[in-house]
């Protein structure tokens, strides 16, 4: 097993966080499988709920050493604005995975780097230059490949995934703002404590009790959340964000795969093009931010 360590801690940061990022991906898709199976028989807002008990229960060392300060702070319209948003981001995105095509939904998720980007102009005063206006017009144009809008059909579970989208970068804008003013620790806390309690009224109303194996479904993908989150923790931690990020988008390959074994879906034309578009774009998106970045 020594032998085994040290050869992973003589590859580089870039190539170690690489790899943390290829089996977080997968983790990541086999939690959105499980939800979309448990999805079908249980309400999302009730999967949702037990995730968020586990997540409790593994924090709760936190909230008890810190039992005293964890839940001060003078920003708390600004921690329950983050936790509303992303309720609605995490109900909006797993209805979404539960009816529609995993590769679709993967596809369209990409699409939040796109809207930071737009969010961190609005409300960050952030500055970009025309060919990262257009690189994100031109992302936006693979999302509406996929979903191809027709007054007359609406996909509303599409609307759902691109809102979530939209929300997801919401809440990542308001962390940015939250990380300047209150301690790690609280916002971890605030944020699960408050959705976990807004969850349980819902959840409560739309209750469906489920059988032991959906139960313990349900555990796996609170497990694997949990898991996930660390890894990519883990991943920055010893990578370079513009290094490693771009490895994440191995998770369109592997819902393709897991929607075709599993669930009989075969990504059409317009979703490979479109993925391709929003890839494409946000690579390059990501690349001019990290220059924009090097540059201050």
């Amino acid at each position: 097993m020594q032998i085994y360590i040290q050869r992973w801690q003589a590859l580089s940061g870039n190539i170690r966080g690489s790899i943390i990022i290829l089996i977080a991906s997968l983790i990541s898709v086999i939690m959105s499988s499980l939800i979309k199976h448990v999805g079908q028989t249980i309400p999302v807002i009730e999967i949702l709920f037990f995730r968020q008990i586990m997540v409790l229960i593994i924090i709760s060392p936190v909230i008890f050493k810190n039992r005293a300060t964890v839940f001060r702070s003078n920003i708390y319209g600004m921690h329950l604005l983050r936790a509303s948003l992303s309720i609605f981001a995490m109900y909006l995105g797993f209805t979404a995975v539960v009816n529609m095509p995993l590769a679709e939904v993967t596809a369209i998720s990409f699409a939040r780097i796109l809207f930071t980007t737009i969010l961190a102009i609005l409300f960050l005063s952030e500055v970009i230059g025309l060919r990262r206006w257009t690189s994100i017009i031109i992302g936006f144009i693979g999302v509406l490949v996929i979903i191809r809008p027709d007054p007359d059909n609406i996909n509303i579970y599409a609307l759902m995934a691109v809102t979530s989208a939209l929300f997801v970068s919401a809440v990542q804008i308001i962390l940015r703002k939250l990380s300047q003013i209150d301690k790690p620790s609280t916002i971890l806390v605030f944020h699960s404590v408050s959705i976990t309690l807004v969850m349980a009224i819902p959840t409560y109303i739309q209750w469906v009790m489920p059988s032991v194996d959906e139960m313990i479904f349900i555990v796996m993908i609170g497990s694997l959340m949990s898991l996930m989150q660390w890894m990519f923790i883990q991943a920055l931690k010893v990578g370079e964000a513009a290094a490693i990020a771009p490895m994440e988008y191995v998770r369109l390959l592997y819902a393709g795969v897991i929607g075709i074994v599993f669930f009989a879906e075969t990504p059409t034309v317009w979703t490979l093009s479109g993925a391709a578009i929003i890839v494409g774009s946000t690579l390059y998106t990501m690349r001019r931010n990290a220059l924009k970045s090097a540059q201050k």
